[in-house]
């Protein structure tokens, strides 16, 4: 099927990122300014929709859910379901974009077109069946409970599973135990091609070898201004991901469009483009973990994912 991911150059520092599969086109943080307003239309456009399925927000810091960009962003995408960081916001904009997000959903329920909102909470996450993982649906892992010291802990992790590749979006996740119960899961090792990198490509003790070896993604992204304060990402982790034979693209120069290629089942293109412009700075085709998957017959998917199962046939 049709699949795309797009990582939005911004101009400032932020994220702003949109998945396209299977006919549903999910935005991922809540950021509109100038700069990805028209590429977001663009996109929007050549994916063939009028409004997104999903808006799924991953933080309530201002670099990925900007209160003063949100509600634009919201009456150009016209999303169906809002999924919110499941923590409370500490800061004026954080309860600024709650307060706008739930007059959206009163906005849409006087129009009788309806808007979901769920916050992402360690409740909302424990009752969800695992049995998802068997089908190829998107899946959310963080947070399975509440840090009262670290908001970036309580990012929203999702996979985004649906399409020909699947993309592993990790919010501003830091903590190092986060890292180790997430490579746990065969799921994501699996089935992880393009990962979004923790905190813009921060240094802070999540992204180290033993979980880049585990996960094995083929496509690193990461969301950063060219002249950011930080330098994401950080030296130590192009390093890392040089050492492990993980391409890494970012929004420094331009955004990066990754895409499946229908003449080629089971190949996608991830291409980074200049800045303002439909040039390519750089080109790379890569084999999606699903196609090797795909190819499998029913028992062997069986006893893959659930070997303690049983299944009618």
């Amino acid at each position: 099927m049709t699949t795309r991911f797009r990582a939005y150059q911004l101009g400032t520092k932020g994220s702003s990122f949109s998945y396209f599969a299977d006919g549903h086109f999910t935005v991922i943080e809540g950021r509109l300014n100038e700069v990805n307003r028209r590429t977001l239309l663009a996109e929007m456009e050549i994916c063939g929709v009028t409004h997104a399925g999903t808006l799924h927000v991953t933080s309530w810091d201002a670099d990925h859910c900007a209160g003063s960009e949100l509600e634009a962003l919201l009456s150009l995408a016209k999303p169906a379901k809002i999924e919110c960081p499941g923590y409370a916001p500490h800061t004026v904009n954080g309860e600024t974009c709650l307060d706008i997000i739930e007059a959206y959903r009163h906005e849409r329920r006087l129009s009788n077109r309806g808007a979901t909102v769920r916050a992402i909470t360690p409740e909302y996450i424990a009752g969800l069946q695992r049995v998802r993982d068997l089908a190829f649906e998107d899946t959310l892992h963080n947070p399975v409970h509440l840090s009262p010291s670290c908001d970036n802990d309580n990012s929203t992790v999702k996979h985004f599973r649906r399409g020909d590749f699947n993309v592993l979006s990790l919010g501003d996740v830091e903590s190092s135990n986060i890292g180790a119960r997430l490579r746990r899961l065969r799921t994501l090792r699996r089935e992880t091609d393009v990962m979004i990198l923790a905190h813009h490509g921060a240094d802070n003790g999540f992204t180290t070898k033993k979980f880049l070896r585990h996960l094995e993604p083929t496509l690193a992204i990461c969301s950063s201004d060219y002249a950011n304060m930080y330098n994401h990402p950080t030296l130590s982790i192009r390093e890392l991901l040089y050492e492990e034979k993980i391409r890494l693209m970012t929004t420094k120069t331009g955004d990066v469009i990754v895409m499946s290629l229908p003449e080629r089942p089971g190949v996608y293109r991830a291409i980074n483009l200049r800045t303002s412009s439909t040039r390519a700075s750089s080109v790379y085709d890569f084999v999606a973990k699903k196609s090797r998957l795909l190819a499998m017959n029913d028992d062997s998917l069986r006893q893959l994912y659930a070997p303690r199962l049983r299944f009618p046939r």
